[in-house]
């Protein structure tokens, strides 16, 4: 680890964070409340475009960038936010526990999150009707229907409770896929969050590396079913074959 660099991009990470919080509170300032959900989401992408500098991460995108509608993608990292976020504006759906994790739970709540409670299943109601509403607004809503994050060897199988949304609303879905690669590391545990990680190790390890390279692929997904099991087979499918690269 070059504990140099870590201890330059912490302090850049310090002076970028002071910067950001100043300008969600001006953007919340001058918000109307019809249009806070969008300013968060826009304040998101410039807040994510800022602070992935300081990770050296470069982001090559492939495919038609979505502005709306519901974006299904695989989960490999914390990192996954800001590089979706920087590209596009969006509000994410994430796991209750994001919302307790020191300094990124409160971020994670400036930026709109819509957290999940996984073990209480009468919460993905309340949940669903707060994706509907946001894809109402158009703005673009980001779910991980895997549920949790991996090393990128496979893409787990979908969830399909969140789908019920875009399904109900007749919204646009668009695919996506992620991939992470490193000059001078192992992108599967170096850039990936997953098994016993810890969070702050991890960052620290991270903010270590010289440059990250991340890859986004998009992809036009066509619905052939109301049945949300079978909605969520057919995603994976989707991502699976961006992942291979067609």
């Amino acid at each position: 680890m070059n504990k140099l660099r870590v201890a330059g991009r912490v302090c850049w990470f310090v002076w970028e964070l002071a910067v950001v919080v100043g300008d969600y509170f001006f953007t919340a300032f001058f918000a109307s409340k019809n249009s806070k959900r969008a300013a968060r989401a826009a304040w998101l992408h410039r807040a994510s475009r800022r602070h992935l500098k300081i990770f050296g991460c470069a982001t090559t995108v492939a495919g038609s960038v979505p502005t709306g509608g519901l974006l299904v993608s695989n989960h490999l990292s914390y990192l996954d936010i800001l590089v979706i976020s920087a590209v596009t504006p969006a509000v994410f759906v994430s796991k209750s526990e994001v919302r307790h994790w020191p300094l990124f739970g409160w971020l994670a709540q400036l930026a709109g999150t819509v957290f999940i409670e996984r073990a209480r299943r009468t919460h993905v109601g309340a949940v669903n009707r707060e994706i509907q509403t946001a894809l109402g607004e158009g703005i673009l809503v980001v779910v991980f229907p895997e549920g949790t994050s991996s090393n990128g060897e496979t893409i787990l199988p979908f969830r399909s409770s969140l789908l019920e949304p875009a399904l109900a609303g007749g919204h646009e879905i668009v695919t996506a896929c992620l991939n992470y690669t490193l000059p001078d590391g192992d992108a599967k545990n170096d850039v990936c969050y997953w098994g016993d990680h810890l969070f702050f190790p991890h960052l620290v390890k991270l903010l270590g590396k010289k440059s990250i390279r991340a890859t986004l692929r998009f992809g036009k997904f066509q619905r052939a079913t109301d049945d949300r099991k079978e909605l969520a087979k057919q995603l994976r499918e989707a991502v699976l074959r961006l992942s291979e690269g067609h």
